[in-house]
């Protein structure tokens, strides 16, 4: 079964006391590029946020966002850098021998020696509810892209079976225009020789071999079914959780190629016309083919 690149997801959390929301969003991409938006207070996070977000993800652009309401109640410390305060205290004495050493609370004041700190959450407490509810919402939305790969699947597998029918129609249409372009040609060549006198009969046989040569799409029919042949089965084997999304695109884009050069070689408005219809039926496949993983 094939995958969509485009999925949703979301998934809550409570942390110590506020309500986190992960929204996961996903959309096409030529391969996986992972981002997460984190608030401040998380953003030591990130990292594993991040790999946390991927899960299951083989291509795509994967954006993961995190909000919360409510009031950070973190905590505040006083870091003391107890070799800054030495040298004061040092200082202090060569300057003032007989002075009485300084006081901590006058330590404090001193630039360098204390610096407070605030902490918005315990880590301990955090990563895990976090992270859980990172992968919950990965996990909706890779859901989601399942969901959507089985209708994409259905409907390639229909517009397949189009294509097919437009190949088959344009070989018995083809062929009945090529037959009668041969006879048409041999009779006017025919008629140039009874006027002129000047045509032999190897040449009248090169000349028909030649116009038949440039009406002929037999090589462009048959590569073409092979082509409708072989995304058929990368379809069909797309069950072993391989990306075959840029496999496909490939295939139709040379399925494309063969529609033109028998749209080119077109010698009847009948076949021209389901050349374009060919076409018209690939560039739709083209198109979903563009969001499949």
């Amino acid at each position: 079964m094939i995958r969509s690149m485009t999925g949703f997801g979301r998934a809550s959390a409570e942390i110590e006391g506020l309500s986190l929301s992960v929204e996961v969003r996903t959309v096409n991409h030529r391969h996986l590029d992972v981002s997460v938006r984190l608030p401040r207070a998380l953003s030591a996070f990130e990292p594993q946020a991040k790999k946390a977000a991927q899960v299951g993800f083989l291509r795509g652009k994967i954006d993961a966002s995190v909000q919360f309401s409510g009031e950070v109640r973190g905590r505040t410390t006083v870091e003391i850098d107890r070799e800054v305060a030495a040298v004061y205290i040092e200082a202090a004495s060569t300057l003032a021998p007989t002075s009485p050493v300084p006081t901590a609370a006058e330590l404090l004041a001193l630039p360098g020696v204390a610096k407070v700190v605030e902490s918005g959450f315990d880590e301990t407490t955090v990563e895990a509810p976090l992270l859980a509810a990172i992968v919950e919402a990965s996990e909706r939305a890779f859901a989601m892209r399942e969901a959507e790969g089985r209708a994409i699947q259905e409907d390639l597998g229909a517009r397949l079976d189009t294509v097919t029918a437009l190949t088959g129609a344009v070989e018995e249409q083809s062929d009945e225009v090529l037959s009668q372009g041969k006879l048409r040609l041999r009779r006017r060549l025919e008629q140039l020789r009874e006027e002129t006198g000047l045509l032999d009969e190897a040449r009248l046989h090169q000349e028909v071999v030649l116009a038949a040569d440039r009406m002929d799409v037999t090589e462009e029919i048959v590569r073409l079914r092979s082509h409708v042949e072989q995304f058929a089965a990368t379809l069909s084997a797309a069950d072993a959780g391989e990306p075959v999304g840029r496999r496909l695109d490939f295939l139709v884009q040379e399925m494309g190629r063969e529609s033109n050069t028998i749209g080119s070689k077109a010698g009847d408005a009948s076949v021209a016309h389901r050349a374009v219809d060919l076409k018209t039926e690939l560039e739709r496949i083209r198109e979903q083919v563009q969001n499949v993983e």
